[in-house]
């Protein structure tokens, strides 16, 4: 069976306290082996890293902010990033970015805590994991600013046209494929046609951005399985080798 990596899940999250143990043991028996954790904030540390000892062969956590945690106390909260990285190994900086849909109070600090979670990411040759809601422009400008340096990283939860693809995937980093590409008029499968999968991950973004047919659901973690599907119509190529291929990128960028 081929192994499949999740790139982006919020295991932690409330949503699968009831029977987060059966679901992971449902993905891995089902082939999805590998699951890297966006941490949010302060918040969520604790209980990702207490699932990264649970599972160690299976859960890979990440350390950064949130775009859409970066408030009022933000030094604060980078000070805590900060802290982390200095002392333990992730395998990347994330989930950070910038996040116009739902706040746009703080938007000046978001850049600032972007550029310097990039920087962190330098120092510690890891890559980072990009959030981009009605920001992508923005994002885009702020990595010409900073000049990430190799492992680059992932654009989480890339819904954008084939411009944009171009944009992200010439910089070096790769496009993170969800949910919405199974979405019926989602256009994300019309990128995706002009889209190399060498440039592309696998992901859920669990609990949240469920495929069809569990749209407006929570997404679990077996359901990367119909994003995997998805894609191998889209590109016309064997769900083995989509899932070969993204695996294989999946390994270059975390070191995994």
């Amino acid at each position: 069976m081929q192994k499949i990596t999740d790139t982006h899940i919020h295991l932690y999250a409330e949503q699968f306290e009831p029977d987060l143990d059966q679901l992971i043991e449902k993905a891995v028996t089902s082939g999805v082996e590998c699951f890297f954790m966006p941490n949010i904030d302060s918040t969520s540390i604790e209980s990702m890293l207490n699932l990264e000892k649970k599972f160690p062969e299976n859960c890979f956590p990440m350390m950064g902010l949130h775009p859409c945690s970066v408030k009022d106390n933000w030094r604060d909260e980078m000070k805590i990033v900060e802290d982390w990285l200095s002392k333990r190994k992730f395998f990347a900086v994330g989930e950070m970015g910038i996040d116009l849909y739902w706040d746009k109070t703080f938007i000046e600090e978001q850049k600032i805590v972007f550029k310097r979670q990039a920087e962190l990411a330098n120092q510690y040759k890891l890559p980072i994991v990009i959030h981009t809601r009605d920001s992508f422009e923005v994002a885009i400008q702020l990595l010409k600013e900073i000049k990430k340096e190799e492992p680059f990283g992932i654009f989480h939860c890339f819904t954008g046209n084939v411009q944009e693809a171009k944009q992200v995937t010439d910089m070096g980093f790769l496009l993170g494929i969800g949910g919405v590409v199974t979405f019926k008029n989602g256009g994300l499968d019309k990128t995706l046609e002009q889209i190399n999968l060498k440039d592309v991950v696998l992901e859920t973004d669990a609990p949240y951005l469920a495929p069809a047919p569990f749209r407006g659901k929570r997404n679990e973690p077996v359901y990367i399985l119909k994003v995997a599907e998805r894609i191998s119509e889209v590109k016309n190529v064997p769900v083995e080798e989509v899932i070969r291929i993204t695996t294989e990128n999946s390994k270059r960028v975390f070191g995994v």
